[in-house]
């Protein structure tokens, strides 16, 4: 343990040229954000020996967008969001005929910036490469998870389900199985199976009422609950790394002289650290304006239920395609998540859009929930940037930046952190 006076504060900890211990010079580092994303990048760096220290706004980790988003760890499904087929839907998507996603209008210069941004990445070349590029993001996370897991016995609900994607269009299937190959050639395992072969593996699909044309299976990918992963990083981070957590303390802006950055509370507090890194999901737009995030990231809202399970026990992890939904055993029940309200900056829970939500699930695997049985609803803000890639840079000589992951944030999480780490201590990325 270290041994602080009892009259040193947070600012004495935390300066510029690092924290003193005996002879040897620690570096120190503030995070910003107590999501997956903050946490993992927490640890990524108190493994360095980096004195960290985490600043959320809320009372405790995980209570935005990692709280009880879709739960899924899907290594092997980083498909951008920008692609051929959403442009092909752009107009329905707009006025609102997309029963999946809704496009909020926005008169906001930085979602207009975003918004052209995000066109440019439609083409089927930079769709390939972006999909791509997540892949092997992904496949870091996995390794990365996997090493945290073996060495500390974190327990959030982990498990290696295996996800399946269903199709009830062949054209959709056609684009899929294209896809695979072309991960496959990077190493991903990933198994076109036809409908009776879809059936066999996850029973629960003999009920599904449209036309299951057949499925990609991803036996890799995983489960786990976001906010207990949080609240595990906590426990252990503060326990093993003595890292400091500061919640209900909101950040009002950043600043860098070139020797140390600092942050200045909205209670009007001063923290010095020799590496600032911004992990704060949407609000990292607003907080790195002045590093060029502007226009960055888009806020991207979606809804999720737990519910009890049904008559027939999921196996895995299910996705439909075309309506956009996910459905996966976590813990003993079931969770689902969907619906896409691009521009939507709020967390409130709107009755009507978790009805839907509900209504589509039971379409798809009747059986799988009790639908009947709602344990817990939930809306959150994703923040997403315009090629579905995490932004992961330095935004000045001593503050970086770790957002924009949108739907994959948990998946992403744990590769990412490695990534920012090794740029702050000067690693070969």
């Amino acid at each position: 343990m270290l041994n602080v006076p009892q009259s040193a504060n947070i600012n004495d900890l935390h300066l510029g040229r690092g924290l003193i211990i005996g002879s040897e010079r620690r570096r120190t580092a503030i995070i910003i954000g107590a999501g997956v994303v903050g946490m993992a990048t927490a640890y990524a760096l108190a493994q360095r020996d980096i004195r960290v220290t985490v600043i959320e706004g809320q009372d405790s980790p995980g209570l935005g967008a990692s709280f009880a988003n879709g739960a899924q760890l899907s290594y092997a499904y980083t498909d951008a969001l920008a692609s051929p087929a959403f442009l092909k839907q752009a107009a329905k998507i707009v006025v609102g005929l997309d029963p999946a996603i809704l496009v909020r209008p926005t008169i906001d210069p930085g979602h207009l910036i975003w918004f052209l941004n995000f066109l440019r990445n439609t083409t089927s070349t930079k769709y390939l490469e972006k999909t791509l590029a997540g892949l092997c993001l992904g496949f870091e996370s996995r390794i990365e998870m996997e090493r945290l897991v073996a060495a500390h016995g974190l327990e959030f609900g982990r498990k290696a389900t295996g996800k399946l994607h269903i199709h009830s269009s062949e054209n959709s299937f056609a684009s899929a199985r294209k896809l695979v190959e072309a991960k496959r050639s990077l190493g991903a395992i990933q198994h076109i199976l036809s409908r009776a072969d879809s059936i066999n593996l996850e029973p629960a699909l003999a009920d599904y009422p449209g036309d299951l044309v057949g499925s990609i299976h991803s036996p890799d990918d995983e489960v786990g609950d976001p906010h207990k992963f949080c609240r595990e990083m906590q426990r252990l981070l503060e326990e093993k790394y003595q890292a400091v957590m500061r919640f209900s303390t909101r950040v009002r802006t950043l600043e860098d002289d070139g020797r140390s950055a600092w942050i200045e509370t909205e209670a009007g507090e001063k923290m010095t650290a020799d590496e600032i890194v911004l992990c704060a999901g949407i609000g990292a737009g607003r907080l790195g304006r002045k590093f060029g995030l502007y226009g960055a990231v888009m806020p991207m809202k979606g809804y999720s239920f737990t519910a009890a399970r049904g008559e027939v026990s999921l196996q895995l992890s299910v996705t439909d395609v075309a309506k956009k939904v996910v459905l996966c055993p976590l813990e003993g029940k079931i969770r689902v998540a969907g619906l896409a309200e691009i521009a939507a900056n709020n967390n409130e829970v709107d009755d009507r859009k978790i009805s839907k939500l509900i209504g589509t699930a039971g379409n798809i695997l009747p059986s799988a929930a009790n639908y009947d049985d709602i344990e817990s609803v939930w809306a959150g803000v994703r923040p997403m940037s315009s090629d579905s890639l995490p932004i992961i840079k330095r935004i000045s000589g001593r503050i970086s930046a770790n957002v924009g992951h949108g739907m994959l944030g948990w998946t992403y999480a744990m590769g990412s952190a490695e990534r920012v780490a090794k740029i702050v201590t000067g690693e070969r990325v």
